[in-house]
């Protein structure tokens, strides 16, 4: 079946060179909310190395969905930045596709200027805030902010976008049992959790008329008892194949609940918490981390069985994200009726992965699954211990680690 993975790809209008994405893995390169030289330099990089479609990650709609200072935020003040950045990836023969979401409880009120937004302000341990409710002025403004980013990316030359609807950030917190307890049209009821993702969605496909692929990235599971259910990702799936998705990304976990169980392994959190300036939140995660960020065994595939469900429940186009590190493991994906990948620690460790699955039959990633980059974007940008020796104070980590020698 690997032959297939060569094959064009047809999203919407748009038509991918092959069947691979590079996931919206957040790079963590963007100092201000814009795009840095890094940020250009890696797409730059995975695009040469023949991905069909390179996703710019975790870009705010609006300033009170930011958590991170290195964050992108969608304004016109950067759409020259923006524009550099798809010129960049197009130049090598991919297509530009950007990530939009608001983080909702998850924002960081230094940054965000303000009290978080979720759907029912409950109590964010994991991000140590409390949030306030939306009201329905807040629900119509965050709407409209979803439509102006999509305007923004198709002027700045993207050629797709993916809204964020998992993973516990706000369209998630609607549509998660764990987060929404409104009592309103918002709340309650699966159809009255989906209101806010069908009005953003329905914005977005309004935005981006036929010049842009409108991709949707949602959960299967929450990964947490009392969450969303897999009987509730075929509705909600259905949900947005009526309201007009081109294509949707499967993942899984809720970030606040179940973190882990969006990449699978361990967080090394004596790397996460060595760039924490704060020495109380630096012994906060020290100490609590390993129960609030409990290890979820890695397996190859590991979101297939529950991704297949959806596959027999809907028609269109469906990508396969989770575990994927050879082209053995892209085979039995495509095989199984999806019609592409999306990659993120297998190009981060080598962004011309892509590229060594066209010529290698037995092509095999060199991530190791260890989340050294995932632990770094919470205070400065991705990187791969294998592609660069660490610098203090991750060195003398690694070392002890045996990620290097």
């Amino acid at each position: 079946m690997t032959y297939r993975l060569f094959e064009p790809l047809h999203i919407g209008t748009k038509v991918l060179r092959n069947r691979t994405l590079r996931a919206a893995a957040f790079e963590g390169m963007a100092p201000n909310h814009r795009p840095s030289p890094d940020l250009v330099a890696y797409h730059r990089s995975v695009s040469a190395g023949k991905v069909g479609m390179s996703t710019v990650a975790y870009a705010a709609v609006e300033q009170s969905g930011l958590a991170f200072p290195h964050q992108l935020w969608l304004r016109k003040e950067i759409q020259k930045d923006l524009q550099e950045l798809t010129h960049a990836i197009k130049t090598e023969g991919a297509l530009a596709s950007i990530q939009i979401g608001h983080c909702g409880n998850m924002a960081n009120p230094q940054v965000s200027l303000g009290r978080p937004l979720s759907p029912s302000g409950k109590f964010n341990f994991y991000g140590t805030s409390w949030p306030r409710a939306m009201d329905k002025t807040d629900i119509a403004r965050v709407v409209h902010s979803f439509g102006d980013a999509v305007r923004i990316a198709r002027d700045s030359g993207f050629d797709a976008v993916e809204v964020h609807a998992g993973h516990g950030y706000l369209i998630s917190q609607f549509l998660s049992p764990l987060t929404n307890r409104r009592t309103d049209e918002f709340g309650g009821s699966l159809p009255n959790r989906m209101r806010f993702m069908r009005q953003v969605i329905s914005e977005v496909r309004s935005a981006a008329k036929n010049d842009l692929a409108v991709l949707v990235k949602m959960n299967l599971q929450d990964g947490k008892p009392g969450g969303q259910t897999l009987d509730e990702a075929v509705e909600i799936a259905t949900c947005l194949e009526q309201e007009g998705a081109d294509a949707l990304i499967l993942s899984g976990g809720f970030v606040s609940a179940a973190p882990m169980y969006v990449m699978r392994g361990e967080m090394p959190l004596d790397v996460m918490s060595a760039l924490i300036p704060n020495p109380i939140l630096r012994m906060f995660v020290r100490l609590l981390g390993p129960r609030l960020v409990p290890p979820v065994p890695f397996q190859e595939n590991y979101f297939l069985h529950d991704a297949q469900v959806i596959r027999s429940s809907v028609k269109l186009p469906l990508i396969y994200v989770g575990g994927i590190v050879s082209r053995r493991c892209i085979d039995e994906v495509l095989a199984a009726g999806f019609e592409g990948v999306a990659i993120a620690r297998a190009l981060i460790a080598d962004p011309a992965f892509v590229a060594k699955l066209e010529q290698e039959e037995h092509a095999t990633s060199v991530c190791d699954h260890c989340n050294y980059c995932a632990a770094r974007i919470y205070t400065t940008q991705m990187a791969c211990h294998k592609r660069q020796t660490p610098e203090p104070p991750f060195l003398s980590i690694c070392k002890k680690r045996g990620y290097v020698s």
